[in-house]
């Protein structure tokens, strides 16, 4: 019964992100949502809208998370996760979605041009150290701007 009401609001939650009325947006997504608990796309365009709107970046990365626990082969669901990831500055963990995106839905070519757009990261220098660590840190900065240098970054 409620289910043509959840798909109008979401409709036109989406024109209002489309328009770049985040704020707007998270009203009628949030209604979607309300109406129908169960649609993972209503729940990950909500998370879209409220981290460009309100810069809410933890509940942004829930509901978009919640949403990819529902249906894990939409890669919508991915684009909209890493895109908060990305707005959040958070590339590493973007990047981190879109592969696995990539392996949940078979190589989808949305999220492949997702994922060469964000830039896919060199492998640590020192491979038996964590990326994190120190050395792989200062070597890998040390490395990015030789191959800046020389055109190759």
């Amino acid at each position: 019964m409620r289910k043509p009401e959840a798909l109008s609001e979401f409709k036109r939650g989406l024109t209002m992100l489309r328009n770049q009325y985040p704020e707007k947006a998270i009203a009628h997504l949030s209604r979607a949502v309300e109406l129908d608990k169960t649609n993972p796309f209503y729940l990950s365009y909500l998370g879209l809208a409220m981290g460009l709107a309100q810069q809410g970046w933890d509940a942004a990365e829930q509901a978009c998370s919640r949403a990819l626990q529902m249906k894990r082969t939409q890669p919508e669901l991915y684009l909209n996760l890493a895109e908060v990831y990305r707005m959040a500055g958070k590339k590493a963990e973007a990047i981190g979605a879109l592969e696995k995106g990539l392996k949940f839905t078979k190589q989808d070519p949305h999220l492949a041009k997702a994922f060469r757009r964000f830039g896919a990261r060199r492998s640590p220098v020192v491979p038996f150290l964590d990326r994190g660590h120190f050395l792989n840190r200062h070597l890998g900065k040390v490395r990015h701007r030789l191959f800046s240098s020389v055109g190759k970054g």
